[in-house]
């Protein structure tokens, strides 16, 4: 007996719109999540979700049920944040560290200060904040890597199933990626008093 799921699918493929909408619905929260730690701000965000929902919407009746939807749509969210991850690498890129041109002349950038505050709240905000940004300064290959296993939480599986990789590139890479990530962050203070290892979720999927 086909799952609810299966039934909006099929009627979806059908082009029906409202249960597409279902569909939408459902799956939103966890597009938006995966677009924001992707892309690092609300506004990519939101403009990464509609465009992969309107793919999705346009190529739906070419998804046979070979994977999950899930893992179908983070798929789409993934390639339409890495496609355009490379095309501002290719533009881009202004150092930290080079300095910013005033009508008064040249001055530092300011950064964040990560010191922590006086009550653990802030100080796991800022915690949070930290790695947050550490992952936005990660090369688009890594972050997609910690992405999808440490944040997502997906299995080595799901991960070589939405980039199109072997299972042996994909644990390679996020090796990589996790090393790449402490390196970004070694210089926090705030690091410095937690254990920076990234949580192993997921294990055994």
């Amino acid at each position: 007996m086909p799952s609810p799921e299966d039934s909006l699918l099929a009627r979806a493929r059908d082009g029906n719109v409202e249960a597409f909408e279902q569909l939408v619905l459902a799956y939103e929260k966890m597009v938006y999540n995966l677009a924001f730690r992707m892309m690092g701000n609300h506004e990519d965000a939101s403009d990464v979700a509609q465009e992969a929902f309107l793919r999705a919407f346009a190529s739906l009746r070419r998804f046979r049920g070979d994977s999950s939807f899930s893992t179908w749509i983070s798929r789409i969210v993934s390639n339409i944040c890495l496609d355009e991850l490379r095309r501002r690498h290719r533009r881009r890129v202004t150092s930290i560290d080079e300095p910013v041109e005033t009508g008064d002349g040249e001055m530092s950038r300011q950064t964040r200060d990560p010191a922590p505050g006086p009550e653990d709240l802030v100080e796991r905000m800022e915690l949070r904040a930290d790695i947050q940004e550490g992952i936005q300064r990660l090369h688009e290959d890594h972050r997609v890597m910690i992405v999808l296993r440490d944040i997502q939480g997906l299995s080595y599986e799901e991960i070589s199933e939405i980039l199109g990789l072997s299972l042996g590139t994909v644990k390679s890479r996020l090796n990589r990626a996790r090393h790449a990530l402490r390196q970004k962050l070694s210089a926090s203070e705030l690091l410095a008093r937690h254990v920076v290892e990234p949580t192993e979720r997921g294990a055994g999927r």
